[in-house]
């Protein structure tokens, strides 16, 4: 198939607030065909661009989106990647960082860019951010150098003028446009009266590799907060728990826990049966540095891995991605330590 000369981009709705338009008669919100994209967001017609659409049929609310459909949207991806320069994922916010991970671990040897997108008004409302988040993450999705290689050849997340790294990220409010936020990892671009791309915070691509595309997840994981109080009953429980493969544990300030000698002997003891247990800061800003202070280093020697500035999205579908590939909790372990799509800063030494 010989390609046009001009960009190319796959619109690919999930579902979410952004989809949705006002029922003139009843006032009640829904979805509405994307195949009439263009009548609802006139703007679009302005790029000279090649615009398609797929649309999840129905429509899936964010807080139901699960690995089937992260594996969904990377066959979709795969099967339309050399059709299109740059694809735009229109999802709701509420799971957008999970996704943005796991879609991260998911296309091995991406080239292009995968941008994630929504709004936190309808775009049928007459002040929503939807349109304005659409229109620049479809010129991203666009965006090439003169080479003719992608300008963003990552899986990032779009909102409120900002570009971020999509496994950098989290959504912090549920009431203001500006919904995420990258704490550990500065902005990819700014959209201003331009697009200020910061070209060397992206990811370098490969375009002689071809894209990887993997399917497989395990969800044997949990997430474990330590709080004030925290009873040993609770902690044997969850560590327990049959089928259990991997915990994030999520810990104070620079990854620092009790030292209660129960804590630590059922951590030991979880480690010991293979489980693997990730230690992550519940501070959104910062590193986890377990050698720093004598409660880390007690968590260190019961086996526990450090997450460092990762994200809890982040560490939480890397686990499963790895889980999912039948690998050892040694070659696990070792995957942990290493960041495979930018999705940690390793520590200077």
């Amino acid at each position: 198939m010989i390609k046009p000369d001009y960009p190319s981009v796959l619109l690919i709705y999930t579902g979410g607030t952004i989809g949705m338009i006002e029922n003139p008669e009843t006032g009640a919100l829904e979805a509405f065909n994307f195949d009439q994209l263009q009548e609802n967001v006139p703007e679009l017609r302005r790029f000279n661009y090649r615009i398609s659409s797929y649309q999840f049929t129905p429509p899936i609310d964010s807080s139901d989106m699960e690995p089937a459909l992260w594996a969904k949207l990377v066959k979709i991806i795969q099967y339309n990647y050399d059709n299109f320069d740059g694809f735009v994922i229109l999802h709701g916010t509420d799971t957008m960082a999970y996704t943005a991970s796991a879609l991260s671990f998911m296309l091995e040897n991406l080239s292009k860019p995968v941008i994630l997108t929504g709004s936190q008004l309808p775009i049928g409302v007459l002040r929503t951010d939807g349109k304005e988040n659409l229109i620049t993450s479809i010129e991203i999705a666009a965006a090439k150098h003169p080479d003719g290689t992608a300008v963003v050849p990552e899986v990032c997340i779009f909102f409120e003028n900002l570009l971020l790294r999509g496994n950098r990220t989290t959504k912090i409010n549920a009431e203001n446009f500006n919904a995420f936020r990258s704490y550990n990892y500065p902005p990819l671009a700014t959209a201003g009266i331009h697009i200020k791309y910061e070209y060397d915070r992206i990811r370098k691509a490969h375009p002689d590799v071809p894209m990887h595309p993997h399917f497989v997840f395990d969800t044997n994981v949990i997430i474990l907060t330590i709080f004030p109080g925290i009873q040993e009953n609770i902690v044997q429980g969850v560590l327990r728990t049959p089928g259990l493969k991997a915990v994030v544990l999520k810990t104070y300030g620079s990854g620092n826990a009790p030292q209660k000698p129960w804590f630590i002997r059922l951590l030991k003891e979880a480690t010991e049966r293979g489980i693997i247990i990730v230690n992550i800061s519940q501070c959104p800003t910062g590193m986890v540095e377990m050698a720093r202070y004598e409660t880390g280093l007690h968590l260190l020697d019961a086996g526990v891995i450090s997450g460092y500035d990762s994200t809890v999205e982040s560490v939480l579908t890397k686990l499963m991605f790895l889980l999912g590939h039948g690998l050892t909790p040694q070659q696990v372990r070792n995957e942990l330590s290493r960041p495979i799509a930018g999705e940690f800063t390793r520590p200077t030494l």
